[in-house]
């Protein structure tokens, strides 16, 4: 037995359960090779993020397992081909979005998240940073957040796009504090910092690696992690509670998921393993240096998540009328 995989009973189980839904003549899954389909350009993270689980996985179910990149739409085309897909050796690495606020925010979405994927495993978790320009007012958070009160709608804050977690996120933020700047949004977080850096923006949330790079170059100033309690990627960093913003966390996280017709003994087979696999201390260090921290979840911690998070970013898409055509 593989160190790295020292539950044996899991593994027994798994078998026992892939055998009893199969039947008796059927060989044990998987009986070719296992894609990870990834919403995502070759080099992002989530496709980083699939390549890490890719190889371990592969040699643990004794079959080649293969990234392939079905980009598009914020990684919708890829999930919603892994919902569609019936060869049951067809899973998805996922981004947050893809498996909460999908449908809510475009109801032409061609997959309901909550209705056609199967939870296998949360990955990873992140914090976004609440960054401002370094000349920014207020000595401490609490009195960053009255100048922006006080400054209404005069102060701007951007993101990716409509319907981004730091779009959604920013207005559960306003929804909790007050303040009310307008949303601008850019082609991608690099503008977005540059937009801050250059005065056109008063705020944003931003990727701790992004953020951090200009925070330790004292171009930019942070506000605070947008999660309940610090995070180990920024530990210095005070968290919203510790700003003064009480009940709010918000993170951005990366998730395995199947169609839901896959055969429950494979999902909690691939649950098994993935969880197991991003717990390792090898691939937790890989995972942590591309700005994720490990959770390694079940299917059912994986499906808490996606019902909490639909539920509060579901409750400002509905308030604010947030839509994506």
């Amino acid at each position: 037995m593989s160190k790295l995989f020292p539950r044996a009973a899991v593994w027994l189980t798994a078998c026992a359960l892939s055998f009893s839904v199969f039947g008796q003549t059927s060989t044990a899954w998987p009986t070719k090779t296992v894609q990870i389909v990834v919403g995502f350009p070759a080099g992002s993270s989530p496709d980083l993020t699939a390549r890490t689980l890719a190889e371990p996985l592969s040699k643990a179910l004794g079959q080649p397992v293969l990234v392939v990149n079905k980009v598009g739409a914020g990684g919708n085309i890829g999930a919603d081909f892994v919902a569609k897909a019936t060869d049951e050796h067809t899973i998805g690495l996922m981004i947050n979005g893809n498996m909460t606020i999908a449908k809510l925010l475009n109801p032409a979405l061609p997959y309901d998240p909550l209705k056609d994927l199967a939870p296998i495993s949360l990955v990873g978790v992140s914090p976004l940073v609440l960054t401002a320009p370094l000349g920014a007012p207020g000595v401490t958070a609490k009195e960053f957040f009255q100048a922006a009160a006080q400054a209404g709608d005069k102060w701007s804050y951007g993101t990716p796009g409509v319907g981004t977690v730091g779009h959604i996120g920013m207005e559960l933020l306003k929804s909790k504090t007050g303040i009310n700047p307008v949303h601008v949004p850019y082609p991608g977080y690099p503008q977005v910092a540059n937009a801050m850096l250059g005065g056109q923006l008063q705020l944003s949330m931003l990727p701790p690696a992004l953020a951090l790079a200009q925070i330790s170059g004292g171009k930019l100033r942070a506000i605070g992690v947008t999660s309940n309690a610090r995070s180990a990627l920024v530990p210095d960093l005070p968290s919203m509670a510790e700003a003064g913003v009480a009940d709010f966390n918000l993170e951005i996280w990366n998730a395995v998921a199947a169609p839901r017709s896959m055969p429950p003994a494979v999902v909690a087979k691939l649950s098994a393993l993935i969880s197991e696999i991003a717990r390792s201390p090898e691939i937790k260090q890989k995972l942590l240096q591309q700005g994720w921290q490990v959770v390694g979840s079940t299917a059912e911690g994986l499906a808490s998540r996606v019902k909490l998070d639909t539920a509060q970013l579901g409750a400002i898409i509905s308030q604010r009328a947030i839509k994506v055509e």
